[in-house]
């Protein structure tokens, strides 16, 4: 692969983390404040999520990982984040 799009995928794999994190925090919080169950679990829905984009990054960075790898990675741990935002929406106590 190209320097130029190396540095593209670190680049927008930072944004992300830093995107993620922000969200995951908030909604965190927002669980802690209101003792609400339905937000600790989005909060860890969007954590997996962001944690997802971090470890494609790492293994495709710093492993070698192929691309193909890093994406099915990615897409893993997005197809979980997803779900447990999902459970999260329908979550009562």
């Amino acid at each position: 692969m190209s320097v130029a799009v190396d540095t593209a995928i670190v680049a927008v794999k930072t944004v992300i983390l830093l995107l993620g994190s922000a969200v995951t925090l908030i909604a965190y919080r927002a669980s802690r404040r209101t003792k609400s169950a339905s937000l600790r679990l989005l909060s860890v829905g969007f954590g997996v999520i962001t944690l997802g984009a971090l470890l494609a990054g790492i293994a495709n960075q710093l492993l070698s990982v192929s691309i193909q790898q890093g994406v099915l990675i990615n897409s893993l741990l997005v197809a979980i984040g997803l779900s447990v935002i999902l459970y999260s929406l329908y979550h009562e106590r």
